[in-house]
């Protein structure tokens, strides 16, 4: 064996030359696996002894991708496109063995290799646009060499990893080798392109499967349209279609001039900085500065979800995906059946969608158990109840559970607002209460919002944020308050958004403000969508929403509600609502004006910053990237702003502080800037410099 570098060995197994990549923890491109693999790949092609060549990579996957921390900095070493012209030109047949991921980068070194294997277990997929990005190093122009333009299409704007054998059937990976023989399946592979003569196929040659789409504009025209609304606000979706146009059109090398042009266009742009800034936020989320990495975590294996209604359903589906054993527990016979249809409905689709293997979803529909006697928590490691949101109703959960469950289960609340610590002292255990408070519908909302009661123990909360990332969520530590992180900052918001209307601005309007801004929908749609049913008015409250209650107005689910809607909800302005915002301002004695769509904005989102703000500085957010993190995954703020957070530190927080101050002479001191924000600001400084 060969040492080529500190994270790359070169050694032979008979005529075939086998470059070996160990660069923890997933392989990615930093400097020293690019100078390994050049040198290596330069090595094999310089031995007279070796006839073909392996790379395969050690740990638990092939190269996962380009090192991210290192994007803008001055490349060292050789580059990526060095060791991709060393691969491609080799005398000799060079054969990629993937396993784990290859993405990215990854899959574009793979691209360069004359031929491909990988474990069925394997999974490929170029996903910079989530980073705002396009393939660098020749994905968009390789690509569609390989599998069509249409296929490629799909691939780089969704960014999705597609399993070995689906890469198998559209010829992205020659052949399957068995599970864990990777290495002997690819020398084996070797010696078969060896003896039966096979050519040294460059990927970057093939002309067949992009001709084709060659003189058809319209497939492109046709693929912008279908997905339009997919891709609204960003700006990477469309540079990678570009790019695979010009796959189509160019010849190669020219492709691979448009294909840099455009990555640098898109990589110097603030849509790219905010998703890289977000991929970043999402990662550091995971780290509670006072518990060590290496906790020891409870094991949790089997779960119990008081309530079988919408939310305790959305959750046992989650917690069903990520392996556990789940029982749901209610009160009543035909809420429980009604409950359970669902979930098992549910889960039953997942095969006719082909998100997962009739096996699977055999195993996971096993694994749920329903009942009518909590009793049946006892030997549960992990509750949550989904229950009333109410402070009575949870302490009198909390008390039978401390009572049934085991020492040592964990006791969870779902609840969305109300105080865990007053929860947490119904039991005899305040130390294994925590908050999880999960997002509607729960099966398919990412944000998990982790409520750290004061008495909640450490390994607790490892274990929970641990669980968190197992049923598919993206977990966020919060601090005690009323509406912990994500709804105490909504709530200004929504105050802002009556108060709009109050003063004259149009609820469709307000919609319109914040839908180009970037957000999936405006507040009074969102209203519609929950319904008024669910967000009325609550003892001595008179709110608008709670107005089209009294009208009867629900929502999407009732006659309609700030909207009409048709039987497939779609919407269009309604008269009635119209007059019930007419009639509302009068009770209120409201002054009516003109409002600009740039005071509705500044209106809406500059209370949720200050607010932000307060999280921050009274702990109750760890780090503000961590309060951009809820807003991205719970509330629909665009990725490509970054969050309310970092939005601001774009704005500058003098800016945002000046504009407080404005709004504090006109309004009141509702709007006076917290004392951390101006702090920052007068010290020059954004959020992101704040270190507790």
């Amino acid at each position: 064996m060969t040492v080529i570098n500190s994270v790359t060995t070169l050694d032979l197994d008979g005529d075939v030359a086998v470059i070996t990549l160990n660069s923890p923890p997933v392989n990615a491109l930093s400097a020293p696996v690019r100078e390994g693999l050049y040198e290596g790949f330069k090595a094999a092609g310089a031995d007279a002894s070796a006839k073909a060549i392996v790379l395969v990579c050690e740990g638990r996957t092939f190269i996962a991708g380009a090192d991210i921390a290192g994007f803008g900095s001055a490349p060292v070493g050789p580059s990526l496109a060095d060791v991709q012209v060393m691969m491609e030109n080799s005398p000799k047949p060079v054969i990629a063995a993937i396993h784990g991921t290859a993405l990215g980068g990854g899959l574009e070194v793979a691209l360069c290799a004359h031929y491909r294997v990988a474990v069925p277990s394997a999974k490929v997929g170029l996903p910079e646009v989530n980073l705002g990005l396009i393939p660098g190093a020749g994905g968009t122009q390789r690509l569609p060499r390989i599998v069509g333009a249409e296929k490629a299409l799909d691939m780089v704007t969704s960014g999705a990893h597609v399993p070995a054998k689906d890469a198998a059937a559209m010829g992205l990976v020659d052949e399957l080798v068995e599970e864990g023989k990777l290495r002997a399946g690819a020398i084996a592979f070797a010696r078969k392109v060896l003896a039966e003569g096979r050519p040294l196929r460059r990927v970057r040659d093939n002309d067949d499967k992009v001709a084709p789409a060659r003189g058809h504009p319209e497939i492109f025209a046709n693929f912008r349209k279908a997905n339009a609304r997919k891709f609204r606000g960003f700006m990477a979706p469309e540079h990678n279609i570009r790019a695979v146009e010009a796959a189509v059109n160019l010849p190669f090398d020219q492709g691979i001039a448009e294909e840099r042009r455009l990555f640098e266009e898109v990589m110097a742009s603030p849509h790219s900085a905010a998703q890289r800034y977000a991929f970043f936020a999402e990662r550091a989320a995971n780290k509670i500065p006072d518990v060590a990495d290496d906790t020891q975590l409870r094991a949790v294996k089997t779960v119990g979800i008081l309530g079988a209604g919408t939310m305790g359903g959305g959750i046992a589906i989650s917690c069903l995906k990520g392996g556990l054993t789940v029982t749901v527990v209610e009160m009543k016979p035909e809420a429980l059946e009604r409950g359970l249809g669902i979930i098992r409905a549910t889960i039953a689709r997942d095969a006719e969608r082909g998100t997962a293997t009739k096996e699977q979803v055999e195993q996971r529909l096993a694994n749920l158990k329903g009942s009518l006697d909590m009793a049946d928590f006892k030997d549960v490691d992990l509750v949550i109840e989904a229950v009333f949101e109410d402070m009575n109703v949870k302490k009198d959960v909390f008390k039978k559970l401390d009572a049934i469950c085991k020492p040592g289960a964990i006791l969870a609340s779902n609840t969305s607002y109300l105080n865990v610590d007053e929860i947490a002292a119904a039991t005899s255990r305040p130390g294994d209460v925590i908050g999880m408070h999960f997002f509607s519908p729960a099966n398919i909302m990412k944000l998990l919002e982790v409520v750290r009661g004061a008495k909640t123990a450490k390994d607790v909360l490892a274990t929970v944020m641990r669980v968190g990332k197992q049923i598919g969520k993206v977990p966020v530590v919060a601090g005690v308050c009323p509406g912990f992180i994500g709804n105490r900052m909504l709530r200004k918001r929504g105050e802002q958004a009556e108060a709009l209307v109050l003063e004259g601005a149009d609820p469709i309007v307000i919609d319109k403000v914040f839908y180009d801004f970037g957000f999936p929908m405006g507040p009074f749609q969102m209203m519609d969508v929950v319904g008024m049913d669910v967000i009325k008015d609550q003892p001595g409250e008179r709110s608008l929403r709670g107005a089209m209650y009294e009208a009867g107005r629900l929502g999407q689910k009732g006659i309609g509600g700030f909207y009409d809607y048709d039987a497939n909800r779609n919407q269009t302005p309604s008269p009635e609502a119209v007059k019930i915002v007419e009639q509302f301002r009068k009770d209120k004695g409201a002054t009516v004006r003109a409002v600009s769509e740039e005071e509705i904005l500044d209106r809406s989102l500059l209370p949720v910053i200050n607010e932000g703000a307060k999280v921050l500085q009274e702990g109750i957010a760890i780090r503000s990237s961590d309060i951009d993190t809820i807003w991205l995954n719970g509330y629909g703020w665009p990725v490509y702003r970054g969050g309310p957070m970092y939005y601001a530190d774009q704005l500058g927080l003098k800016t945002v502080v000046e504009k407080l101050k404005q709004y504090q002479a006109k309004l009141g001191d509702d709007w006076k800037p917290a004392p951390l924000l101006e702090k920052l600001a007068a010290e020059g400084k954004g959020f992101a410099d704040f270190k507790r």
